[in-house]
């Protein structure tokens, strides 16, 4: 077994976070935080998207974010998606962002909803060409017997692509996440971790400390 306690977590010089200064509002605050782990790590837009099955059974994957505003944290893929068709039976999601480079955490969940679809094909058509093939290739998470099915598969995306460049599918969905509450986690050597977690209510965003 690998000596798992032996690996370090954090580097030896962590931001300092300052919860008494921080933002009104978590998106604020969250833009601050991107914008500086962006600086120091790979992907800081990548986010663990979290969803319950059919089943009630948590699933997670990690994606990307696509845009933080007054409508949410947005993120996209096709409706037909196992992650797609677990949003459409319950429409709610956790996100979780991890910097370790910078010792910090994000956590948000709330319900989620569709944005509208000239957005959803905007989104689409933004996409880098491989990434539009991808989308529609289709099949995803299916089980793959033979990798030359795949091969074809993107030939014939490949080959729709380029002769219909302003075509978006109209599963391609970007879901926006309207959490109700936002956490932000800064790790400190001393393990006293500061945690500072907005919560929506009727009157605004309510600042809470928690213990670490």
């Amino acid at each position: 077994m690998v000596a798992l306690r032996g690996w370090p977590s954090f580097p030896e010089e962590l931001p300092v976070f300052t919860p008494e200064t921080a933002a009104a509002d978590p998106r604020t605050l969250f833009v601050e935080w991107l914008t500086e782990a962006g600086e120091h790590v790979l992907a800081p837009h990548a986010v663990t998207l979290s969803t319950v099955d059919a089943d009630g059974a948590p699933d997670a994957r990690v994606v990307i974010l696509k845009d933080v505003g007054p409508a949410g944290w947005a993120v996209a893929t096709s409706s037909e998606s196992p992650k797609g068709l677990q949003l459409r039976k319950d429409p709610r999601a956790a996100l979780t962002f991890f910097w370790p480079g910078r010792g910090r955490q994000v956590r948000l969940r709330g319900p989620v909803s569709p944005a509208a679809p000239e957005v959803s094909a905007a989104d689409f058509l933004a996409r880098p060409p491989a990434s539009r093939v991808e989308a529609f290739i289709g099949h995803q998470s299916q089980v793959l017997n033979d990798p030359a099915d795949l091969d074809a598969a993107a030939a014939e995306a490949e080959r729709w692509v380029e002769e219909n460049p302003e075509v978006a599918p109209e599963t391609w969905t970007r879901y926006l996440v309207d959490p109700d509450e936002v956490e932000f986690w800064q790790a400190s050597h001393d393990r006293r971790h500061v945690r500072l977690r907005y919560r929506k209510t009727d009157g605004g965003w309510v600042r809470e400390r928690l213990w670490p």
